[in-house]
């Protein structure tokens, strides 16, 4: 598998006929690195040594692909967080040192996907110089685009900043990049079809997210809960500790320093239910605990009235709802 990427379509003509696809001049191959990837720093590891370096690259929409090796052994690193840029190394053939979390790494070998947003956390890599990669360079933003179009919801940095491995062997998602290689078009150097040129982009996006998403223990259907912005769980953490005060949702807002409106929006989103139905249920949750923790001679209506309750009848019912027994069921059953 991939054993043809960017050498040959899918009727076998040879691809970048025209183009320069190998080099053993340095500044060649830093060129095409800035390029194909971004800006970034390569040397040898044996001092002196001149590359023979593979560099072939092309587009698919905005993905650029990439089949390259440095034919030397050679460390790389400093990549620039300033392109916006996430990079896919699928490795054909060789090893490729690269690092995960705290001080420790991993040797990818063929039929090994790695994935890092350098746009999101440091990268390096060391390449054996028997090595051969297919290539991804991804715009994060591209990757965003695709999570909210899909999940309604973009991911936080807990999952951008993640290097890690993911698929192995003859993996679906190497099939899908084969697939992709295939429907290259050797007379253009490109997709013949804008179309299905977009379709292939969406793919391999929504492909990589999925990948990346389990392999980081993401669930994706269930996520946007988790990704809430800053100011919805700051509106959540305030409520819990104001909940007996019974904050308006105004006073909430104003403390944050953003319209009500905006934070109603926020919790839809996000929650999938409204800033005074938390606040409702926080109450509840609060009015439930001091009940079961009463004193002796304590009775429901002072510990409502204490909670900042003023319509039982309102209280009960929404308690009741909540809880499937009243507020003095559960004060009975606190004393004994």
């Amino acid at each position: 598998m991939l054993e043809t990427a960017l050498l040959q379509d899918g009727q076998g003509t040879p691809l970048l006929q025209d183009k320069l696809n190998s080099t053993r001049e340095w500044s060649v191959v830093n060129d095409f690195c800035h390029r194909a990837y971004m800006p970034l720093s390569t040397r040898p590891l044996v001092a002196g040594t001149d590359p023979n370096a593979t560099i072939r690259m092309l587009g698919i929409g905005r993905i650029t692909f990439s089949r390259f090796c440095f034919g030397t052994p050679t460390r790389a690193d400093e990549f620039d967080p300033d392109s916006g840029n996430i990079i896919v190394v699928n490795t054909l053939r060789g090893s490729v040192r690269h690092p995960l979390g705290g001080n420790d790494a991993i040797d990818t070998r063929p039929g090994d996907s790695y994935v890092v947003d350098c746009s999101r956390t440091d990268y390096w890599n060391l390449a054996d110089g028997h090595d051969l990669q297919l290539n991804l360079t991804i715009p994060h933003k591209l990757m965003e685009e695709t999570a909210a179009r899909w999940y309604g919801f973009v991911p936080e940095d807990d999952l951008w900043k993640k290097r890690l491995i993911f698929g192995a062997g003859q993996s679906a998602w190497l099939s899908l990049l084969d697939y992709a290689t295939r429907l290259i078009d050797a007379r253009h150097d490109r997709v013949s079809d804008a179309l299905t040129e977009k379709r292939i982009e969406e793919m391999i996006c929504l492909d990589l997210l999925r990948n990346w998403a389990d392999s980081a223990g993401l669930n994706l259907d269930t996520g946007a809960r988790a990704a809430a912005p800053h100011y919805v769980r700051e509106a959540e953490r305030l409520m819990r500790r104001t909940a007996e005060d019974a904050p308006t949702i105004a006073e909430i807002a104003t403390q944050l320093g953003i319209t009500a409106r905006s934070l109603s929006e926020g919790f839809r989103r996000f929650r999938g239910l409204t800033p005074h139905e938390f606040l409702t249920q926080e109450r509840l949750d609060g009015l439930h605990r001091a009940l079961k923790q009463a004193r002796p001679g304590d009775t429901v209506a002072a510990i409502a009235r204490a909670r900042g309750y003023v319509n039982m009848g309102a209280m009960t019912a929404r308690y009741r709802e909540r809880f499937g027994e009243s507020p003095a069921q559960t004060l009975r059953r606190g004393r004994h």
